[in-house]
């Protein structure tokens, strides 16, 4: 899971409304999200609670901005190709451009940027080819060129961190 610390405006207002399972979530699956047929399953067994409570607990820390993202993360390289792309848009228009890019198969987030190509994105395939394909048909659809920009070097960024749940309720 991609977590982020809690409210950032507020920390503290956010932490006072987790529980101890609501923690426990956050805390034990930022890493070894179970890859398997039913995640939220396996993880409500381990945590003694039900499927359906794991899924509501986790939408309830989507929505109120203490988890960014669930879901696994993975080096694209090993399991196909991927590569960053940008598209220099209007700005009044970023927006529908953005819907558009989301709608596309592969692609796994977007997000804008101050710089003359000003929509990011990272677009994901089975193998090379697809993933030109994939790009060729966003490009036509988007009407404007597609700056590629495929990786030369990988680099890992730990994203789980240790949540200060004491320290947030103190402040």
């Amino acid at each position: 899971m991609h977590c982020q610390a809690p409210n950032s405006q507020d920390p503290t207002h956010q932490a006072r409304k987790l529980d101890a399972l609501d923690r426990r979530l956050v805390d034990s699956y930022q890493r070894g999200l179970p890859v398997c047929s039913r995640p939220f399953h396996t993880i409500a067994e381990r945590l003694g609670s039900s499927e359906d409570e794991v899924i509501s607990r986790l939408e309830r820390l989507q929505d109120m901005g203490v988890l960014s993202r669930v879901g696994p993360v993975f080096d694209h390289a090993r399991a196909g190709a991927s590569l960053l792309a940008a598209v220099a848009v209007p700005e009044a228009e970023r927006d529908a451009f953005a819907e558009l890019i989301n709608a596309a198969p592969g692609v796994n987030h977007n997000y804008a940027r101050e710089h003359d190509f000003n929509l990011w994105f990272v677009m994901t395939a089975p193998d090379e080819s697809e993933l030109e394909a994939r790009l060729d048909a966003l490009e036509a659809c988007l009407g404007v060129p597609i700056l590629r920009l495929p990786m030369l070097e990988g680099y890992h960024i730990d994203l789980s961190f240790p949540i200060p749940w004491a320290e947030l309720e103190r402040a």
